[in-house]
Parts: C-alpha cells; structure tokens; sequence
C-alpha cells in the first residue's frame, strides 16, 4: 500500500489507519530533529536585541545547565521562545502546546505563563501591565515562574556571554521527544522540582563542558 483507499475519513479501513498510524509514527519520530532545525530559524527573527533570538535561547539553556538544572528545565529554557517564529502574537502558548506531551507540567506552565511575568521587567516602558504574573497568583507553578524568568529569561541577552552551543543541546533534545507522549511518569502533574541543584552545578562548572 502507498496510499490509503479514501477520499474521505469516514470511508476508512482498518488496513488504511492501520497503515496511516506506522507513517504518522515514523514521522513523529523525527519532532527532535525538525525542531533542532527550526532553532536555526531563530537566527532570522527579531531584530534589536544585542543578541539573536537564537544566542537568547542558547543562553537561557546555558545559565539553566550551569545552575544545575535537570534535562526538562534545559530544554524548557532552549525552547521557550521557538513560538516566535510562526505565533509572535502568543508564542508562550506555542511553545508550551509543543513541549505538552513530553515534559513534566510544572515546566510547561512556565513556558506557557512566561511572557505574563516577563512583563514585570518592561512593562511599564511599553503602556503594558507590569504585573501581569498577578493573574496566575495562587498558582502551583508561580514562584517557578519567578525564578525562571529571573535566572534564566531575562538575564540572557548578553552578547559577552558564552553560550554552549545548540549541538550540546540536542541529544538532550531527542531524549525529550523519545518519551512516550503524555506519559504520567513525565508529567508529574503537581510536582515541583528545584530549578537549581548546587551539587550538579558544582559538577557541571568544574568540566570542560559547562565553559
């Protein structure tokens, strides 16, 4: 079979989805990738910062893997901001729909919520909300937020920085989108992890790796 028999979903086979579901898999399979390419694409965006869309992101991903973080808060940081390329409007949101089925709620309520608490640092400077976050208050995730937007967001559009590069990013990458989607063992719905670990970051920063 190279193509399935209808024209019209409701006069589907068992043969026929059957089929559809190996390609859809072996298709998803590549998401990694795709989005590793897609990265690239950040080099192309917004201009006016003293770095690209992309050196930000390799930046956040950066300060995150040096202060410890573990793979879902790196990749949470590498890829919050990849929305910008196709939803500029709402890219928290595209971010998170993406990251959704693969990592743990507490960091995909960052990614989604993150340009709200963005706004307590600009803001004012732009007749926006400053305290936009205040609308999540009482929220599980809140304080993560914070911290994640502290830490790792807003501090990164250093052009002095050193940024580890995207290829050191990637396998992490793939092993993020290799997980079974919507697996509960990943979501962890109401879990909270520590954004930092000083002993990993002791770690990490005493290798060649992290400099």
């Amino acid at each position: 079979m190279d193509k399935v028999s209808f024209t019209a979903m409701k006069d589907g086979t068992p043969d026929d989805y059957a089929f559809l579901t190996k390609h859809e898999t072996e298709y998803a399979n590549g998401t990694a990738d795709r989005l590793l390419e897609a990265m690239t694409e950040l080099d192309k965006g917004l201009s006016g910062y003293q770095v690209t869309r992309l050196e930000h992101s390799l930046q956040s991903a950066t300060r995150a893997w040096r202060d410890g973080a573990d793979t879902d808060w790196v990749v949470a940081a590498l890829l919050h901001d990849i929305g910008d390329i196709y939803a500029p409007y709402n890219h928290d949101e595209y971010a998170a729909a993406i990251l959704r089925p693969f990592l743990r709620a507490q960091c995909v309520w960052c990614v989604q919520t993150h340009a709200d608490f963005q706004m307590i640092y600009y803001g004012h400077h732009v007749g926006g909300n400053q305290n936009k976050r205040d609308r999540h208050a009482g929220a599980l995730y809140f304080d993560d937020c914070v911290d994640f937007c502290e830490r790792w967001d807003q501090s990164s559009f250093d052009p002095e920085y050193d940024s580890l590069p995207l290829s050191f990013f990637a396998p992490m990458v793939r092993e993020v989108f290799s997980r079974p989607a919507y697996d509960p063992d990943v979501i962890c719905e109401g879990l909270r992890k520590p954004l930092t670990d000083s002993a990993v970051a002791a770690e990490r920063n005493s290798t060649p790796a992290a400099s």
